[in-house]
Formats: C-alpha cells, sequence, structure tokens
C-alpha cells in the first residue's frame, strides 16, 4: 500500500495540533503556514477527522482546531485507516471474500493471503505508534531515524 498525501499530511496536521494547541485552538491559517500544505487541502482533511472524533473546532476570533482525544489514545493506524478509507494494500485484499474478482485468477490465488497478511501486519506496527509517542519522543526519532527502528511498544 502505497499511502497518499492524505495520511502523510493528516498526520503531519494530527501533530501539529498536539504540539501547539496546549490551552488554546490552533488556526488552519497557522497550520497551513507552519506544514506547508494547502489551507484547501487541511480543511478537507480537517473534516474528515472531526467526523470521526479525533478534531474538535471553535469558532470565532479565538477559534481554531484542538484534539477532541487524548493524543495517546490517537494512533496512526486509526488516522490512516479513517484517511485512506481502506486497509488493504492490494485491490484483492479488499474484500473478506476469498474470491475477489480482480484478476484472472480469483478464487485460486495463493499470493492473495501474502497480501492480507502484509496489510495486518502493517496495521498491527501502525496501532502501536501513537500521537503522544511522536511528540514526546520527537528529537530521538529524528536523531536515529536512519540507524535504527523505534522500540516495538508506545
Amino acid at each position: 500500500m502505497k499511502l497518499t498525501t492524505k495520511s502523510r499530511y493528516g498526520t503531519r496536521l494530527v501533530l501539529d495540533i498536539a504540539i501547539f494547541s496546549k490551552d488554546r485552538p490552533v488556526t488552519l491559517g497557522d497550520i497551513a503556514r507552519r506544514q506547508n500544505i494547502s489551507p484547501k487541502y487541511l480543511e478537507k482533511l480537517i473534516r474528515k477527522l472531526k467526523a470521526a472524533g479525533i478534531i474538535k473546532s471553535r469558532r470565532g476570533p479565538f477559534g481554531g482546531h484542538m484534539l477532541a482525544k487524548d493524543p495517546k489514545d490517537i494512533t496512526v493506524g486509526e488516522l490512516v485507516r479513517i484517511l485512506e478509507e481502506s486497509t488493504a494494500i492490494t485491490d484483492c485484499a479488499e474484500s473478506e471474500s476469498k474470491i475477489c474478482g480482480v484478476c484472472n485468477r480469483a478464487g485460486e490465488c495463493l499470493s492473495r493471503w501474502v497480501w492480507v497478511e502484509a496489510g495486518a501486519a502493517m496495521f498491527e506496527r501502525l496501532d502501536n505508534i501513537t500521537i503522544s509517542y511522536l511528540v514526546s519522543s520527537s528529537d530521538a526519532l529524528l536523531k536515529t531515524e536512519k540507524a535504527q527502528t523505534p522500540p516495538s511498544t508506545f
């Protein structure tokens, strides 16, 4: 599965809000400027994240966006599911049915099992990475990004 900008930018959006909205909402314009992402695109992402209960908004002169949930209760896996609207890494792994109907090997393709398992493993990992962990460990993660993989529990 190649993650789209929805997941990548949506994660950056949530991280920005987690970092900058300690006691007050942050404006879309400030997020757009810091993250170098179009405000129009961020609006689309915020709508989905609000509908899913991740972000809440306040109108008015002191309005903006805040997290609706504790950062320790928001995982990257949850964000990807919300924003990508699918957890399958291939078309044939989207359905629970053994017969996918996508290719000419439908119903007799042993490799489909690989893609179903790979998707499950990816989300198992993403479901263990919380926004809280990323914020609190940002310095260490950025320094060791190329050297090692973060610990398995967050």
